[in-house]
């Protein structure tokens, strides 16, 4: 089912329906993702501020796809900024692996 999102609200309104609808109590759904119940909790209540990585983390444990609708024209602008941030990301990855190489030396 497809939804729109205007708000951590309504992020938190899906959330806590997949959990519901997997008949998973927020405690043991919080464990079996890595996140504390605390966090689940701010998120199916819609906390404006909490940490991306988590709240990408419960989505795919509770397997809650996000998709965003940009406007054509930024198609191509968005593939650009795709291939940038990998190659950022994989020069972050051969720093932290030659200081592990080092530190092992």
């Amino acid at each position: 089912m497809e939804i729109d999102i205007r708000n951590a609200s309504d992020i938190g309104v899906a959330v806590r329906a997949a959990r519901k609808a997997q008949r998973l109590r927020q405690d043991d759904a919080a464990g079996s993702i890595g996140v504390s119940e605390s966090f689940l909790g701010k998120v199916e209540k819609g906390a404006e501020s909490v940490h991306w990585g988590k709240l990408f983390q419960v989505l795919d444990g509770l397997g809650v796809r996000v998709s965003v609708d940009i406007p054509d024209e930024a198609g191509e602008l968005f593939a650009g900024e795709e291939i940038k941030r990998d190659a950022r990301v994989e020069r972050a990855e051969k720093r932290r692996r030659a200081r592990e190489d080092a530190d092992e030396s």
